[in-house]
Formats: C-alpha cells, structure tokens, sequence
C-alpha cells in the first residue's frame, strides 16, 4: 500500500512539478535536510528574529522527519505531517504557522532546482470563528484595577500597564518596545507612538487620555532614569533591575493580577485585555473604523467579528424565545 501511495504521489509530482517529469525517484535527502533547511532560513530577506520565528517553525517538520524516517519527503508525507499536527491538538494559528514554514522551504527548494515542492497546495489548518479569548466585563477592569496596590514602585508600575492596556488596546510586545520618549503630543493631545506587529518602526500612535496617563506619570515620579531612550516599563527585582520588561515578565504580571480577582483561565490570559479594549470601545459608541483605528486591524473583518459578537448578545433571540414562552 505504501508503495503504491508513493507511486501516486509521484505521478501527482509529475503533473505539476517539471523537476520530476520522467517519473525520476524523488533525490533522498535524509541528513542533508537540515543543511537545506538552514541554507533556506539564510536565504530569508527578514530580520534576524524574524529568521528565528521561521526555524521555530520548521524545527517541528525537521523532527518529525527524522522521526518517521523518512528520506525522500512526498506529497503525502506532507498531509501525513499535517494530520500529525492536528493530533496533537494545536491551535489552527500555530498549525498553519508550522506548514506555511514547509510550504515555503519547499518552494524555495524548487526554485533552487534541489528538490521538487512537495508542499505546493498543501492548505493550512481552518481558524475557528470569532475569538479564542474572551473580554472582561467592566465589573472584572475595575475590580483588575482596584487589586493593585500603589504604595511602591512596583505597584505604581504594574496600574500604569494594566491601565494603558485596557484603555488603548496595544499588545504587550507594544508595551515592552515603548520608550518614555515615545510618549509625545499630536494636534494638542498626548499620544503614545507604538511599534507594532510585524512593523519596522514606530509607525503609529494610540491617543492617551488623562486617565490612561495619570497612571503613567505617577509611575514615572519615583524613577531615577527619565531619559527619552529609557524603556517605559522596566523591572524592579535585583536580578534585571532596570532593565527592560520582557514578554514573559509582561505576562507574568497580568496573569498574576487576573489570579488574584480569580478570573485567569485559557479563556481570560494577558491578551484578554486587547480584546476588552477593542470591546469596551464599541460598547461606548465607537464606530467600525474607529474600533478598527484602535486595534490598528489590517483586515476590517477582524474589527468587525468583535461588532457582531456585542450584536448577537444584545439582540438574542433566545430572549424572545423566553417572552413567547413566559406568555404561555
């Protein structure tokens, strides 16, 4: 049986791979698989942490290559790879991730007249409708907020973050790039410049009103490095003092105060608070393309799957449901 799924894939390869016209076994790449994987990520025009993203995200192929034994990877070695990440319960993101990283090392690999793409068509994994993360309530920020306390610098640090990510929806990786400079005026209000999402610069800014930067500028009275260059939010233990906050420290510190109000689940985690904000801001009146302004979304849709969710629930019709049945 095998041997006869690898002469279909062959024949498929044939079909749109000229590499293989003559039906030529596919070249074994066995331990070389490694080396082309690396000569591909160098071949990337990206960043270097970019190029560090897509090794994480080709490692797992790698491994699982090795671990199948397989030497000359077919097309029906790749749908075997993707069954396999689906077994392993990922999310559909990471998933896709995974097999976009395999897609392009093989195209890359054609291109290079090395190996034919084996890959091509190969779809990633379908993304659940609306959110994998839920909003808090407006009882669930104030209560966040008022769990906080201000009597030190560390408390003064952490009501500044949480604040500023409520109340402008920026990610957390946002958060750690900010500058105290970065913190500017615009057409006479106060603006916070932001490095976003797969952006080579600070690009683009969230309005801070008094209230998200009250917070902010009584953190900044009790630091001693106030320079422009100095990161915004650094750490205060003896071990990175000063230094700039990490990701995982940004983490830690959210998910440390949503334990605290007992809310912190796999539904409510730190990037909940982007999501509350995009959602608190529609709820007070804000239109799509404000709301999308706010989440700097790229896609409208994205903007709009938050509209229809605060829709659906404040038009149920299961409610209607009640009062047909309470009139019973």
């Amino acid at each position: 049986m095998r041997s006869e799924e690898t002469s279909s894939a062959r024949r498929e390869i044939a079909r749109i791979n000229p590499l293989d016209s003559r039906l030529a076994p596919l070249p074994p790449l066995g331990n070389e698989l490694m080396l082309l994987a690396e000569r591909f990520l160098q071949s990337l025009d990206v960043k270097s942490s970019s190029r560090s993203g897509y090794r994480s995200f080709i490692r797992p192929f790698m491994s699982w290559v090795e671990e199948t034994n397989t030497i000359s990877p077919t097309r029906q070695d790749i749908l075997a790879y993707k069954r396999y990440l689906e077994s392993r319960e990922l999310s559909s993101a990471t998933i896709s991730s995974y097999l976009v990283a395999v897609r392009q090392f093989f195209e890359w690999a054609e291109g290079m007249k090395l190996y034919p793409n084996v890959a091509k068509g190969i779809k990633g994994s379908k993304r659940p409708r609306g959110f994998r993360k839920d909003p808090l309530t407006v009882d669930q920020v104030l209560e966040l907020f008022q769990s906080v306390c201000r009597d030190d610098l560390i408390g003064r640090r952490d009501i500044a973050l949480l604040n500023l990510l409520v109340r402008t929806g920026i990610r957390t990786i946002e958060s750690i790039r900010a500058n105290i400079g970065d913190i500017r005026q615009n057409t006479g209000e106060t603006v916070l410049w932001v490095h976003g999402k797969g952006r080579d610069s600070k690009d683009d800014f969230v309005v801070l009103t008094p209230n998200a930067l009250k917070p902010i500028n009584d953190y900044l009275q009790l630091r001693d490095e106030k320079s422009e260059i100095a990161p915004l939010f650094i750490s205060h233990s003896n071990r990175s003092l000063n230094k700039r906050l990490s990701t995982r420290s940004v983490s830690r510190i959210i998910h440390f105060y949503l334990q605290r109000i007992g809310v912190a689940s796999v539904r409510i985690t730190p990037h909940s608070l982007r999501h509350t904000a995009i959602t608190l801001s529609l709820q007070g009146g804000a239109s799509i393309q404000e709301a999308r302004a706010l989440g700097r979304h790229s896609d409208i849709n994205t903007t709009l799957t938050y509209a229809h969710n605060i829709d659906r629930v404040a038009r149920a019709p299961e409610r209607k449901i009640d009062r047909i049945l309470a009139q019973g």
